[in-house]
């Protein structure tokens, strides 16, 4: 069997975030957004967030203290989704709104920060 020469048909097992204060993370992460919290090692914890795993660690050398990627949680009913973490005390850079009309469905966004300022977001497809 050839292999693939591209990441094109590749599922993300993993992703890591960068954080500066692993307890404050876990604790975000965890009670906050309502992960799944699947095991803690010295200096790492682990998330279970839609069959992906999210690994949350302190940089591992100076030069990698940066911003992570932004996450985007995909989901069913983003006013629902919205309300609800703004409930948990979660800040908002703004409300759900539209960022693409396609012709089948809007794609809408709003995006949020976790406890180690990384940039998050909510993402639907909402039709008709």
């Amino acid at each position: 069997m050839e292999s693939p020469r591209d990441l094109s048909a590749a599922r993300i097992g993993q992703i890591a975030v960068v954080v500066q204060d692993l307890a404050r993370a876990v604790a975000f992460y965890r009670d906050t957004l309502g992960l799944k919290l699947l095991f803690e090692a010295p200096g790492l914890a682990f998330f279970d967030c839609g069959g992906v795993r999210l690994m949350l660690s302190p940089a591992p050398r100076p030069d990698l203290e940066h911003a992570s990627s932004i996450l985007y949680y995909f989901v069913d009913d983003i006013r629902g989704s919205f309300e609800e973490l703004r409930r948990r005390k979660v800040t908002f850079a703004a409300e759900p709104h539209v960022i693409a009309r396609m012709p089948d469905h809007e794609l809408w966004l709003a995006e949020f920060r976790d406890s180690e300022g990384n940039v998050l977001a909510l993402m639907s497809e909402v039709r008709g």
